[in-house]
């Protein structure tokens, strides 16, 4: 079955779980690393940046909190974008988005230049980037969907152990306009992503079409004895937007409340590592000890990605039920951060808040997979990060005034750790309603089957 516009056939088979997949897989491991993998790492530059303009830390906060919540509004442009044009073009003007912000954002002369270009505008380009690229993984696998995603996310957490120090040292040799500047031309390779990207069907998932687009195929093939297909190709086109702009998802109470966990999450998620490097030096610790505590917390994170992901990968338990676990140890990891006061001790909050975070993250896209279905996880991961954004935007300078306001970082971790056990409360609210809708779909059966022996034996007496 074929629908004019741009052409696309059915395929009867599922993902191909592998095959050029893994190109898809490499290809959104270095989008992850190019795009959290930097704000992860900004850390460095925060503490340079604050210096410079004599600043406060909530002031200095705002930058990063401007790109986590542009990343996150932006997501479903990104979606209905490549909808429209291909995620492979939208991904290469996202990278070329993302270079821009940088070095106009190194030639900064004010807080708020910088809060326009590496806040909003870098911010849009890694919107456009991620969004496309993790929906595209998502098409790709289904089987090995949990590797997959824990494969691709990995890429956050290599990079962010190989930029964290390098960022340093850029720092130390060339101030941080310079090292902004080198930052972006790196992040041109954002670019060379977006080429790697080849959709599987016309940038839509390899699934049966839908009710809504079958009677547009058919009135198509009707119409197009007696009209001209432009009525019909504005209907396929507004079909096609919808797919990735579902707005009925509002009305999706179980995705709902997902998405509240993703706004509480997102503000324990990104305060972490914007304030351990500042508050490793306001303990004493020295530039490159302090930078080396982001790098073992990286190491730990791609340890807990890949381990946390084959044991989703394996369904011993719910997927759910190990994301809520993770969350709420993340949580408690939080809270135990001002016990820690040497280099020794904050290396090994480090090494476990690094773990914890990556077992989260390994299913957390996962679970919302399972939410909605994959037919909607493009839509669904664009309104997902739309409503989180809320999250992102308000973490670190909410972290910020704690920090201002009791002269001490550690309040800040403080902060991020009741978030996270927050966000964990939503998990389980959803954990319940998944029961009971499991219950009531155990009961359907029961009762058609009653119906038809009922049905069998007035037949039978007639």
């Amino acid at each position: 079955m074929e629908i004019q516009g741009r052409r696309r056939t059915v395929r009867p088979a599922g993902p191909p779980d592998g095959g050029y997949g893994w190109f898809i897989v490499l290809s959104t491991f270095l989008v992850f690393g190019l795009t959290f993998g930097v704000i992860k790492s900004f850390g460095v530059f925060f503490v340079e940046i604050q210096h410079y303009f004599a600043t406060t830390a909530t002031a200095s906060s705002w930058i990063t909190s401007i790109t986590v919540a542009t990343v996150h509004f932006g997501a479903p442009v990104g979606s209905a974008l490549s909808a429209y044009f291909s995620p492979r073009r939208v991904v290469i003007v996202g990278g070329l988005l993302s270079s821009v912000g940088m070095v106009a954002g190194s030639h900064a002369q004010d807080l708020l230049q910088l809060y326009i270009t590496v806040g909003f505008l870098t911010g849009f380009g890694y919107a456009l980037t991620w969004t496309p690229t993790v929906t595209m993984l998502g098409w790709y696998f289904e089987k090995r969907r949990p590797v997959a995603n824990a494969l691709a996310s990995a890429g956050e957490c290599i990079l962010t152990f190989i930029l964290t120090p390098s960022f340093q040292f850029l720092v130390d040799q060339y101030s941080w306009r310079g090292a902004m500047l080198i930052l972006g031309a790196l992040q041109l390779n954002l670019c060379l992503c977006g080429a790697l990207l080849r959709p599987l069907d016309s940038h839509v998932p390899p699934k049966e079409l839908t009710a809504e687009e079958k009677v547009l195929s058919q009135a198509h093939t009707s119409s197009k004895e007696f009209t001209n297909d432009k009525p019909d190709s504005k209907r396929h086109l507004k079909t096609k937007i919808i797919r990735y702009v579902d707005y009925t998802l509002i009305a999706n109470v179980r995705f709902m409340v997902y998405s509240m966990f993703g706004v509480f999450a997102a503000l324990g998620f990104f305060a972490p590592s914007l304030f351990l490097v500042p508050y490793a030096r306001s303990k004493g610790v020295e530039e490159y000890q302090a930078a080396a505590l982001m790098s073992i917390s990286a190491a730990l994170d791609l340890l807990g990605r890949l381990l946390f992901g084959w044991v989703a990968n394996l369904r011993l338990v719910e997927t759910i039920h190990q994301l809520l676990v993770t969350v709420l140890m993340l949580g408690v990891v939080l809270l135990l951060c001002p016990l820690a006061a040497t280099f020794t001790h904050l290396a090994l909050f480090s090494a476990g808040y690094g773990l914890v975070f990556g077992a989260t993250v390994a299913i957390h896209i996962t679970v919302l997979a399972e939410v909605v279905g994959v037919e909607k996880l493009g839509s669904a991961l664009g309104f997902f990060m739309l409503i989180r954004s809320s999250g992102g935007l308000l973490g670190p300078p909410l972290a910020g005034i704690f920090i201002d306001e009791m002269n001490d970082y550690s309040a800040g971790f403080l902060m991020a750790g009741v978030a996270l056990i927050v966000s964990a409360l939503f998990l389980l609210l959803l954990h319940q309603m998944n029961k009971k809708g499991k219950h009531k779909e155990s009961d359907i059966p029961l009762e058609n089957e009653t119906e038809n022996v009922e049905k069998c034996n007035s037949e039978f007496k007639k």
